[in-house]
């Protein structure tokens, strides 16, 4: 899912990332196929490319923002149909949106990034690093999709017949204002089990735009049914073998279990695990600073990957599948690997 749209980097339960505060990085707009994009571009060094989640935009990782611009370019877009980017009837699978990234990026005469994605954005890098794999350098997956079937409930409903008219009605002004408050203040209790309520409670906000409820009903739709999640990297992670990978998952997520990060393990031998105590669905809201090393911790050591296209071929022909289901076996299991 998505984050909060405040645009201030200070983060949420209130250090301090950095020394300064800087104001927000400008929003810039390109259009690329006829349709309008939001991103920051801000920041010099190597080039990292944040995806955010569902019902989201490039805010969710304000907390971050500034202190990765000091070692390196960061480019965080609104997707097709979220924040102040396009909404239109169109594209909204995960290989459309990995296309977009790469016009994006070339557009911006960036050639290759780091790829890190949040919850549905990180289906959308496991899209990209596959499509795209000339042009990702590493991949980090952040609480996210395509690691299991299991997703919250809430997500699950957005494809059920009905739903968008009932979310027009509890959208109205009144009705609106009321669920807001009341997720806020459940989120205010501190209880791990509504720490993503204020989260939530954003996206509610955002859900007033007609617009924006059909473009997260046809992105859900691609990717989501009653049973769950349908888009898997279980068929093609053996692939990550000519790629760094890195995991980041909240201890305490109710979105997506993360018991997803043993998954990623076993389907990725060679990928770093890190699981976040206290921390729910946005671990690098939770604890910015933590997030901010854990991520240059693992870009400084580890060299970037040059696609080849002859090892491709190979790992193609090999063509080992790994379980489309979750796997066994949980976190504490691999305490070995997960650095917590």
């Amino acid at each position: 899912m998505g984050g909060s749209r405040g645009g201030t980097n200070v983060p949420r339960h209130g250090g301090h990332v950095g020394e300064r505060q800087d104001p927000p990085a400008e929003v810039q707009y390109v259009t690329l196929h006829g349709h309008r994009r939001a991103f920051v571009k801000t920041g010099s060094g190597p080039a990292v490319l944040l995806l955010h989640g569902l019902a989201c935009d490039h805010t969710t990782w304000s907390p971050v923002i500034e202190a990765l611009a000091q070692r390196y370019t960061v480019i965080a877009p609104d997707l097709l149909g979220h924040g102040k980017s396009a909404k239109p009837r169109a594209d909204y699978s995960v290989g459309g949106y990995a296309n977009a990234m790469r016009d994006l990026l070339t557009v911006l005469g960036i050639d290759k990034v780091t790829v890190v994605g949040h919850s549905f954005g990180g289906g959308v890098a496991m899209q990209f690093a596959y499509q795209f794999p000339e042009r990702t350098e590493r991949m980090m997956l952040v609480a996210s999709g395509g690691l299991g079937p299991e997703v919250t409930p809430i997500i699950r409903a957005i494809t059920t017949p009905g739903y968008h008219q009932l979310v027009g009605v509890l959208t109205v002004p009144g009705v609106r204002h009321l669920g807001i408050a009341g997720l806020r203040g459940l989120a205010s209790t501190g209880w791990k089990s509504t720490r993503d309520l204020a989260e939530i409670a954003e996206i509610y906000e955002t859900f007033r735009d007609p617009d924006a409820r059909a473009a997260i009903r046809h992105v859900v739709r691609a990717v989501v049914d009653w049973r769950g999640q349908i888009v898997t990297m279980a068929d093609r992670a053996y692939l990550t073998e000519a790629m760094p990978m890195a995991v980041v998952w909240g201890r305490d997520d109710k979105v997506i279990p993360v018991r997803h990060a043993s998954n990623a393990a076993a389907l990725a031998p060679n990928a770093r695990i890190e699981v976040i105590p206290n921390a729910g669905h946005f671990p690098h809201k939770d604890h910015p600073e933590r997030f901010v090393k854990i991520l240059h911790d693992w870009i400084s050591t580890t060299r970037p990957a040059v696609y080849s296209r002859a090892k491709w071929r190979t790992l193609l022909r090999a063509g080992q599948v790994g379980p489309l289901s979750p796997v066994g076996g949980t976190v504490t299991d691999l305490s070995a690997r997960v650095q917590a």
